[in-house]
């Protein structure tokens, strides 16, 4: 009898665990970004493009001036004072950086997978950034050095809240990402038992993980997204 209650007991405690943990997967959980309005993220995205348009151009080599030929004096033939070394004049200048806030990137992947219309020139729907379509929704935001990325997923027919934390670097010109903290709806997986699928996954996706030709490196920094030349 008293074994009979012990199981009993056991039972309804596994199944009360197994609701809770059922509920916490299906809840949505803080998210990680402000909301924009259809203006807000349309001036976002475009201010993401203004400033990729700017680092493009400043990563553009630029032509040498032909010098023009003029006849020098001959200076006497004697001692010579020792000409006046400048300073820096032959360091050379710091590469070119591009910030990004993640309102901004938000802004440009809702753009992407059509959530707000595309400017003229940017990203279209269907593009290789919002070519995902499972992820139903997605936000992104900065915090630190740390990156923290939230996605509306659909598994089994029900949506799913994915939240995935980490740092992102770039190595070999390819970008890398190591997770700090993932989630799923409002329930915490311990990173060990998801950082191999998603390395995988990354692995899979190296292609897409190139960075452009003129980007040098990328990290999170002071909350932005730091885009460096190379």
């Amino acid at each position: 009898m008293k074994k009979w209650k012990l199981d009993r007991i056991v039972s309804i405690a596994t199944l009360v665990t197994s609701v809770a943990a059922l509920v916490l997967v299906l809840k949505r959980p803080a998210p990680v970004a402000a909301p924009q309005n259809a203006a807000q993220a349309a001036a976002n995205a475009q201010s993401f493009q203004d400033k990729m348009a700017q680092f493009d151009q400043t990563a553009q080599p630029k032509p040498e001036a032909p010098q023009a030929q003029e006849s020098v004096p001959q200076a006497p033939v004697g001692p010579q004072d020792p000409q006046p070394s400048v300073p820096g004049s032959q360091s050379k200048a710091p590469a070119a950086e591009a910030h990004i806030t993640s309102d901004e990137i938000t802004a440009v992947l809702a753009q992407a997978s059509g959530a707000i219309p595309a400017a003229a020139g940017g990203l279209a729907p269907g593009g290789d950034v919002g070519s995902m379509p499972n992820i139903l929704d997605q936000q992104v935001s900065f915090d630190g050095d740390q990156a923290h990325g939230q996605f509306l997923v659909n598994i089994a027919g029900k949506n799913v809240w994915i939240t995935v934390s980490g740092k992102l670097g770039s190595k070999d010109g390819y970008a890398t990402f190591d997770p700090t903290e993932f989630k799923v709806g409002d329930l915490n997986i311990p990173v060990s038992l998801v950082n191999g699928a998603l390395q995988q996954r990354l692995s899979e996706q190296r292609d897409r993980l190139k960075l452009p030709d003129n980007v040098g490196g990328i990290k999170v920094e002071n909350g932005e997204l730091v885009l460096k030349q190379k």
